[in-house]
């Protein structure tokens, strides 16, 4: 009996409580949604038209898959040696950026950070910083990768950039420095000008500033290690290839992993040539392309290409000679280089060449000739589309080496090398296959840095251009070089032949 009123009584007891705790959990789910509220008010949803800052949403750019560097046989180690001698070849062709200038250093709280890697001989540096704005709107110069068609006359000026203050910015740590991130003597002392009236890299340099944590805004992240490239003369394939070692050099001095992306900081209209930039490097853009100010995690500054071996070997005198890397590796001398061979193969592995078979091709149907020849083409918006003739007697002294090459018993092929109407994969092959490249000054012959070790040369050179382009590159790559220096610019086709037949009689033929 007393257990029965003692159940009835725990039963009441249970029905008063249900109300009690359904009321206490719908008391604090309302604080909870309140809070929510309040909360959303103070944090609305950001507006699309209005990048977030990168502190909060950065709006990043979807990683793209690097190209991985190809192997290279001549490659050698880019080390930061203090102990290599100045103005030594080893140097001069890119390992001598050995001083490391830290503009602003990594802080161990993070943000950005920027240094310098300056060479003495080249007297010129190699920049990079993490955490790095460019900002379009304070870069005063044309669009960029325009059809040519669109933009014919229109003048040099406009294609330059000139840069407001604050067109670079670098993030700096909490307890760091802000204003700007360069000082004058610093530019005089690592950036100089020299004979250079528009040193484009100085200028960005100039305008660079230092901005507290949270100033960063971006519209765009961009997350691989990326160069910024400023050209001068972009259809000209020497230059080119000034800015394409510029560029080769700066990836290796700064250890990236893979190929970088290139962002072209002018606004020079789309040449040909921007192919083999996009086959050497992993993508490629122009800075006014970006809808906004651009962020890079990692952006390199490449030099200018006048500030290569390649252009200072014109004007400076130097000891270098070429050599295989395997002779380095077994025997490392500072005066003689591999690096020019290192990067012709860097160009033919970009286009798919670095095949042993094309190079065992040379020699099984009797030595190539390639006569490397000029033509007219439309170069730049300034160009009348005429080129200017270094040997008068051009065709016909061509004409006169293909019906000679058709006498001789040793199966002698003539190439006719009209580069300015082949793709350059093309190009590329018909010089990996030549046995005797020859030709009159130009351009084209530039192509040399790529030719294999056993390729001979016969450069025909008129009295107005004694120029020693070819020369120098012959001698670095260790080339077999020969020259003709014509009173004008009138050439005897006899001269030719006889000079061509006793470079052949080398080759057993």
């Amino acid at each position: 009996m007393m257990a029965g009123r003692a159940t009835h009584s725990h039963g009441q007891r249970l029905r008063r409580l249900i109300p009690c705790v359904l009321v206490i959990v719908f008391v604090v789910h309302a604080v909870s949604f309140s809070l929510y509220l309040l909360l959303q008010s103070h944090h609305p949803p950001p507006n699309p038209a209005e990048p977030a800052e990168p502190q909060t949403h950065e709006r990043v750019r979807a990683t793209s898959s690097q190209k991985p560097w190809p192997r290279l046989p001549s490659l050698l180690p880019w080390t930061a040696d203090p102990s290599l001698p100045p103005r030594s070849c080893e140097a001069y062709f890119g390992n001598g950026f050995t001083r490391r200038v830290d503009v602003l250093p990594e802080g161990s709280g993070g943000g950005g950070w920027f240094r310098c890697h300056h060479s003495e001989t080249l007297g010129s540096s190699i920049c990079e910083g993490g955490r790095v704005r460019l900002d379009p709107a304070l870069i005063a110069m044309s669009r960029g990768g325009e059809p040519i068609g669109q933009v014919m006359g229109r003048a040099e000026q406009e294609e330059l950039p000139r840069y407001e203050s604050g067109a670079l910015e670098v993030e700096g740590v909490a307890a760091g420095r802000t204003g700007p991130l360069v000082e004058p003597g610093f530019l005089d002392a690592y950036v100089p000008s020299d004979g250079i009236g528009m040193h484009t890299m100085r200028a960005l340099l100039d305008s660079a500033r230092v901005v507290s944590p949270g100033e960063l805004h971006c519209s765009q992240w961009v997350e691989e290690p990326t160069l910024l490239v400023t050209r001068f003369e972009y259809a000209n394939l020497f230059h080119t290839i000034t800015d394409w070692y510029s560029a080769y050099v700066s990836s290796r001095v700064t250890n990236l992993p893979e190929r970088p992306n290139v962002v072209f900081v002018d606004g020079h209209c789309k040449a040909p040539l921007e192919q083999t930039w996009e086959a050497l490097f992993s993508n490629v853009a122009y800075v006014k392309n970006f809808s906004g100010p651009v962020c890079f995690r990692h952006a390199v500054l490449s030099p200018l290409g006048y500030e290569t071996v390649l252009f200072k070997g014109l004007s400076e005198s130097f000891s270098c000679e070429g050599a295989s890397a395997q002779s380095l590796r077994e025997k490392p001398d500072p005066q003689k280089t591999a690096r020019l061979s290192e990067f012709g193969e860097m160009i033919i592995a970009s286009f798919d060449l670095l095949d042993d078979r094309i190079y065992s091709s040379k020699t099984l149907n009797g030595p190539n000739v390639l006569f490397v020849r000029r033509e007219d083409y439309l170069a730049h918006p300034r160009h009348s589309g005429k080129v200017e003739s270094r040997l008068s007697n051009e065709l016909e002294v061509f004409r006169a080496v293909e019906n000679w090459a058709k006498g001789q018993k040793c199966n002698i092929t003539v190439v006719n090398g009209l580069f300015a109407h082949m793709s350059m994969k093309k190009q590329l092959r018909a010089i990996l296959e030549a046995s005797v490249v020859i030709g009159a000054h130009g351009a084209g012959m530039t192509h040399l840095v790529s030719a294999t070790r056993d390729t001979k040369v016969l450069e025909i050179i008129s009295s107005l251009y004694r120029r020693p382009h070819f020369a120098l590159i012959s001698h670095w790559k260790a080339l077999e070089y020969h020259a003709i220096n014509l009173p004008g610019s009138y050439a005897a086709s006899a001269d030719v032949i006889r000079e061509l037949r006793s470079i052949l009689k080398g080759l057993g033929c």
